[in-house]
């Protein structure tokens, strides 16, 4: 069994001042394999303090000394890499090939964010003024449970980069995989105060951070509803403030494209993480001439996957993180049931011999209307919904015919043709014919899918105010 009892402040790990405890359990199995006590109040003014009382020192450090910490971090990372993932696998459910590569990537984020390093990100010459981007102060990191070490890593990198100080509260369904981050931090060296992180439910800890006047920066990855309430606290002290919120992301597949290649794809993207992903593809939008065809696909493809032990490298499919959210997706499945759509496959219940665990069947459902409850409301699961269309501009319509608009979708034989349906999809990211993986470019959403850019470049420009100079 393991405890994660700490919280990692001011360079030293320090026993909990909140006494509430939670169970975590093995979600494929049902096993009791930890437990964790959570932070209060108490404990994220410890780690705002520490993280305001180390911004002089760190604002303050150059651009090499910020790409030796940050390799420190990575090869801290490395050396624990069998670690994150086991625990990664254990906690969470993710199967062993998707947690090594999200964890991985968190590694190379550390790395990648050194390129960013260079005076011209940081200063520049306008007439007798000279523009210079600063720290903002310390920042906030309220990360999502569906790939921690991912999301801490990502934003992490960018807000060092910039030189700024942190306080990161992950998801209390995490702690077993933050609490193996904080060895890495602790072994990276960093200046004492510069990483903080507190496990604790978001009602005390969360709010705690996102309402203290020594917090200049918010980033939250997480829900619609939650992110409005996090920007209201926000605007109390005009913190600057970034939300990656939810998505129902639109596959369009043309009526040129070859069928079999393009339900692959639409599979991948809809069952990306089995659904728990803000960017899964969870409506495929199907040319109405062809529905039959897309069905008979559709029906093998999703047959197909490979549902098993997380351990297993063939295993695709993955349990639910927690018996609740299992119940969740499960009400969403009989939602759509009672509105009318048809199961294709899958529909409630666990699937034959994985009753222990919190495993959904992966469910397709056809006859969806895109007023549908299953097609307006991220379900975050296995549970994807058809809707068909008769012509470019039809399914343009549907596809932005959401409140979301995080991510889209496009597959077709004419790369001109998807290329145009892409430009006109409301979305922060649309991938045409291929699922991309660029940490460099931007990736954020507009409307309720919330504000602001994450990576690369703009993702550091978040954690940075810009200062004018001027001087004869």
């Amino acid at each position: 069994m393991k405890i994660a009892d700490q919280h990692f402040i001011n360079g030293q790990f320090v026993d909990s001042h909140g006494r509430e405890t939670i169970d975590v359990h093995n979600p494929a199995t049902g096993e009791f394999i930890g437990r964790t006590v959570l932070g209060d109040e108490v404990d994220a003014e410890r780690a705002i303090a520490a993280a305001h009382a180390a911004f002089p020192a760190w604002s303050k450090t150059s651009l090499e000394e910020r790409k030796v910490y940050l390799q420190r971090v990575a090869d801290a990372i490395d050396e624990r890499m069998d670690d994150l993932i086991a625990i990664t696998v254990a906690e969470y459910g993710a199967p062993v090939g998707f947690a090594g590569m999200f964890n991985q990537q968190a590694r190379d984020f550390m790395v990648l964010a050194q390129d960013l390093l260079k005076p011209e990100n940081f200063e520049e010459k306008n007439g007798n003024a000279t523009i210079t981007k600063v720290p903002v102060g310390v920042a906030g990191l309220l990360t999502p449970w569906n790939g921690s070490p991912w999301f801490i890593a990502e934003k992490l990198a960018s807000a060092l980069a910039a030189g700024s100080t942190v306080v990161i509260k992950p998801s209390q369904l995490s702690t077993l995989q933050s609490r193996v981050l904080m060895d890495c931090f602790d072994k990276a060296g960093l200046p004492a105060g510069v990483i903080n992180v507190v496990n604790g439910p978001g009602s005390s800890l969360g709010n705690t951070i996102t309402r203290s006047p020594l917090v200049q920066k918010i980033s939250f990855t997480g829900s619609t509803p939650v992110g409005k309430q996090i920007n209201r606290d926000a605007t109390e002290t005009m913190k600057r403030v970034t939300l990656e919120l939810g998505g129902k992301s639109p596959t369009v597949i043309l009526d040129d494209a070859d069928m079999t290649k393009a339900v692959q794809f639409a599979l991948f993207a809809g069952f990306l993480n089995t659904g728990q992903a803000c960017i899964a593809g969870t409506r495929i939008l199907v040319p109405e001439s062809r529905l039959e065809e897309a069905k008979a696909v559709l029906k093998a493809g999703v047959e197909a996957l490979k549902l098993g032990d997380p351990n297993d490298p063939e295993t695709t499919v993955q349990p639910m993180v927690s018996k609740s959210h299992y119940e969740r997706v499960q009400s969403y499945i009989r939602k759509g049931i009672e509105e009318g759509a048809e199961v294709l496959v899958g529909g409630e219940g666990k699937p034959e011999g994985f009753e222990a665990g919190n495993y959904v069947k992966p469910t397709v459902f056809v006859n969806v209307t895109n007023d549908m409850t299953i097609a307006q409301e991220e379900i975050f699961g296995p549970v994807l919904s058809v809707i068909t269309y008769r012509d470019d501009e039809e399914a343009v319509a549907i596809a932005n015919d959401t409140a979301y608009g995080l991510h889209g979708y496009v597959y077709g034989e004419d790369l001109e043709r998807a290329r145009k349906v892409a430009d006109q999809i409301r979305a922060g990211r649309v991938m045409v014919n291929q699922f991309f993986d660029d940490p460099t470019s931007p990736f954020g959403g507009f409307k309720m899918s919330g504000f602001g850019r994450e990576f690369g470049v703009h993702g550091m420009n978040a954690y940075l105010e810009a200062k004018t100079v001027f001087s004869a």
